[in-house]
């Protein structure tokens, strides 16, 4: 079983922090990092999965309103939410941040991939514990999880 790091799971948000700042400082030290050849198409596919990462996140963090919090676990007066970009990915916030980072690793050099891949694997560990605490919170939220089969990327993961 994977661990909660925390009563609210603040262990992996503290963690999701640490590879976020990793990302940026590895991309702005890498910065030009590409051979030229890639560097202008990388560089204008970096922008556009940055911009989609962006509104991805900004759509979900809306769609939350005032059931948003950092931590995996939900608020306790909070309710289940399933419409807008929740109907889509079960786990909006995190595909915005995972593409988001993708494009800026892309926009900047290869070598700040490696912690972007370290995000991912750790927002899929971190969406699997609050998944635990989604279904003890929601009764709804089995039927949600098979009706929206996609925790992250639409029709692969």
């Amino acid at each position: 079983m994977i661990p909660s790091l925390g009563s609210k799971g603040q262990g992996w948000v503290a963690l999701q922090g640490v590879l976020l700042v990793a990302i940026l400082v590895v991309g702005l030290l890498d910065r030009g990092g590409w051979p030229d050849a890639v560097r202008t198409a990388l560089l204008v596919v970096g922008i556009a999965l940055k911009a989609a990462g962006v509104a991805v996140f900004t759509a979900a963090i809306v769609g939350l309103g005032s059931a948003l919090t950092a931590n995996p676990a939900p608020l306790r007066d909070a309710s289940l939410r399933s419409g807008g970009v929740y109907g889509v990915v079960r786990h909006p916030i995190y595909s915005g941040l995972i593409l988001a980072s993708t494009g800026f690793a892309l926009a900047t050099g290869p070598w700040a991939l490696v912690p972007v891949a370290l995000l991912a694997v750790e927002l899929d560990l971190k969406r699997r514990v609050e998944e635990r605490w989604l279904l003890e919170a929601y009764p709804e939220y089995a039927d949600y999880r098979r009706r929206v089969g996609a925790a992250l990327v639409p029709g692969i993961w």
